[in-house]
C-alpha cells in the first residue's frame, strides 16, 4: 500500500459523506481531527472514527481532538463531563505544587479513558505557551500559568497522564504563542522581543519537553528570528528554534491551514507549511474545496517525516489499567479542597 500523504484533515459533519470519504480513499491522510461539530452523541462519535479509518484502510490511524478542558473542550456534557481550564489547575499548582501537578495528570487519565471509548487516541495538549500580561485571549485561561517553570512541570503531568492512559499528547503551539498581542484565527500576531528574551521566556517549556513526539507550530511572527513569515512557514525558525536550539525531533505539524493569520490561498498556505519544514499539514474545517486544494500541495510522508510518523504509530499503547472510577474520584477530591 502506498504510503500517506503528510496531512492531518477534518470532515464537515457527524458523519462522513460520500465525497469525504473518496477523498480520504484516494488522497490517504496520515490523520484525522474531530472537532464539535463532529460530536453529536457517543455511538456516533465511535461510528464517524471508525468510519474515517475504514476509508483509509488503517485502523490504528491517529485521530486528533482539542480536548484541554475549559473553553477548549470538544466534547461536552452530557456525553463528558466539562472539565476546569489549565488555569483552574495552575491556581491549585500555586496553593500546593503537588497536588496541582497531581490534578492535572489526573484530568489527563481522564481524558485519556473518555476519549478512547470513541477510537480518539491523540489529544492535542499541553498548551506549554507562557502568556504576558496585555496578550491575546486567544491564550488566556489556556495557559497553566505565567512562569515557564509552572508550565513545564504542568504540561509534563498533562502529557504523562495521556501517555499513561495509552493515548499521546501534542504540544502547542511550538516555539510560543504566549506574546501574542492578536488572535491568529483572525490574524498575524507579531513578537518583537530579542531572541535571547524568547529563550529565557517562551522557548523554555518546549525545552524541557523536548522529548514529546508531536508538535503544533505557531502562527506568529518573531521579528528576531525571521522578519518575514510566521513560525509554521519559516525555515529559519523550524531549522533554528524548534529542530535546533529547543532539540524537538519528534513530528511537528502545522497549526490550522484555515487560520487567517496565513496568507494567500488555502493551497498557496499549504505549499508553504510543505516548503518551510512542518512535517504535517492541518487542515481543520472539512470544507471540501479548501480539503482539495490542500490535497493538491501535501507530500507523500517521507524521510524524516516518515520516520517521525512511524515513531509515534508505534508509541500507541494499551494504558495502566486503573480503575476509571478511582481515578475520577480523586480528581474530585483534589478539586474540591482546592
Amino acid at each position: 500500500m502506498s504510503e500517506s500523504k503528510a496531512m492531518i484533515l477534518g470532515s464537515s459533519g457527524p458523519t462522513l459523506t460520500a465525497d469525504e470519504v473518496a477523498l480520504y480513499r484516494d488522497e490517504r491522510p496520515w490523520g484525522f481531527i474531530l472537532f464539535a461539530r463532529n460530536c453529536v452523541e457517543p455511538a456516533q462519535i465511535t461510528d464517524l472514527v471508525a468510519s474515517m479509518r475504514d476509508a483509509i484502510g488503517r485502523p490504528d490511524a491517529p485521530v486528533l481532538i482539542d480536548q484541554e478542558g475549559g473553553r477548549v473542550q470538544r466534547i461536552r456534557p452530557p456525553m463528558i463531563e466539562r472539565y476546569p481550564s489549565a488555569a483552574v489547575l495552575g491556581e491549585l499548582y500555586r496553593q500546593d505544587r503537588d497536588k496541582g501537578l497531581r490534578a492535572t495528570w489526573l484530568m489527563s487519565r481522564l481524558h485519556a479513558f473518555d476519549l478512547l471509548k470513541f477510537g480518539i487516541n491523540v489529544d492535542c495538549l499541553p498548551v506549554l505557551d507562557v502568556p504576558i500580561e496585555g496578550a491575546s485571549n486567544v491564550i488566556g485561561d489556556r495557559a497553566y500559568g505565567f512562569d515557564p517553570k509552572t508550565v513545564a512541570e504542568m504540561g509534563q503531568a498533562a502529557a504523562d497522564g495521556l501517555k499513561a492512559g495509552g493515548m499521546l499528547p501534542v504540544m502547542k503551539h511550538i516555539p510560543g504563542h504566549g506574546r501574542g498581542m492578536a488572535d491568529s484565527h483572525h490574524e498575524l500576531p507579531v513578537v518583537t522581543v530579542s531572541r535571547a528574551e524568547l529563550e529565557a521566556h517562551d522557548f523554555l517549556p518546549f525545552v524541557a519537553m523536548k522529548n514529546e513526539l508531536m508538535a503544533m507550530s505557531a502562527h506568529i511572527v518573531f521579528t528576531a528570528i525571521d522578519p518575514d513569515e510566521p513560525a509554521t512557514i519559516s525555515r529559519k525558525v523550524i531549522d533554528e528554534i524548534i529542530r535546533g536550539h529547543i532539540g524537538f525531533d519528534g513530528l511537528l505539524m502545522s497549526d490550522d491551514t484555515s487560520m487567517n493569520a496565513l496568507k494567500g490561498t488555502i493551497g498557496e498556505r499549504a505549499a508553504r507549511i510543505v516548503g518551510g519544514g512542518c512535517d504535517i499539514v492541518l487542515h481543520c474545517n472539512g470544507v471540501m474545496d479548501e480539503m482539495k486544494a490542500v490535497v493538491k500541495e501535501a507530500i507523500p510522508l517521507g524521510g524524516e517525516a516518515l520516520r517521525r510518523a512511524r515513531a509515534v504509530e508505534a508509541a500507541f499503547g494499551a494504558g495502566d489499567g486503573l480503575s476509571e472510577d478511582a481515578i475520577r474520584a480523586e480528581f474530585h477530591g483534589l478539586l474540591a479542597v482546592s
